[in-house]
């Protein structure tokens, strides 16, 4: 299977390309200079991620993914992390597991209170402020692991989705041993789509919700056990999902 390669846009244009087409994709250097960060700043998350507890509420059975969540507010250059709660989404935006409460174990202590932490999920707010100039910002942070544990793992069970937030940030951490993962970016309200395939850590695509759907093709090993690892930031004015 061919694999299409990002579309990435320059640093001068992303804000611009989220204007106009509702997403951009960013390289790993680009997202470094968006956000003032040393790329080694952020490979040094990455051990976080082989730490993660599986996710017990797969609907479909599964056991191919694990996770972390957090919540944060940004106003501003202020970043501050909130009590844990429950992720929670409407079957109108996941309707495989929308409606739950669902309580995920907080991302660790020590990733949180690293400096990288704060300035990429404040970088990427101030992006998004561009965009549309809405504050505070009320973000959920996602570390995700899909593996081949069942032999296929669905990074997007809930198939082509929005999420119902205003924007979606989807950074690549890593990906071993395995096929597939292809992303696809759809119009919410047109014809128009592309699909391409993240395969250098910290790459990013940033997505504008309320104008595209998004997935992401299973995953298949290649040889032996697999995994596919990234972090996913939503970025939502006014509230989190369930509280307005």
């Amino acid at each position: 299977m061919n694999a299409y390669p990002p579309p990435y846009s320059p640093v001068s244009s992303v804000v611009a390309d989220l204007r106009t087409r509702g997403e951009a994709v960013v390289a790993p250097q680009d997202v470094a200079a968006l956000c003032g960060i040393p790329l080694a700043d952020l490979d040094a998350l990455r051990p976080s991620w082989d730490e993660l507890p599986e996710d017990g509420y797969l609907k479909d059975g599964g056991r191919y993914r694990r996770r972390r969540h957090s919540c944060f507010v940004q106003d501003g250059g202020d970043l501050r992390q909130i009590p844990h709660r429950a992720h929670w989404q409407s079957v109108d935006y996941n309707a495989l597991h929308g409606g739950m409460h669902r309580w995920f174990e907080p991302i660790q202590a020590d990733i949180v209170a690293r400096p990288v932490w704060s300035r990429l999920l404040v970088g990427l707010g101030e992006v998004f402020a561009q965009v549309h100039p809405r504050a505070p910002w009320y973000i959920e942070a996602h570390q995700f692991r899909i593996d081949t544990t069942d032999g296929i793992g669905r990074p997007t069970p809930e198939g082509a989705h929005r999420d119902g937030v205003d924007f979606v940030a989807v950074l690549l951490v890593g990906r071993r041993g395995i096929k597939g993962g292809e992303t696809r970016v759809f119009e919410a309200d047109g014809p128009n789509g592309q699909r391409f395939t993240l395969t250098e850590p910290w790459s990013l695509l940033l997505l504008d919700d309320a104008r595209v759907i998004h997935e992401s093709t299973p995953i298949q090993p290649v040889d032996g056990e697999g995994h596919r690892d990234t972090l996913v930031l939503t970025y939502r004015s006014g509230a989190f999902q369930g509280e307005d």
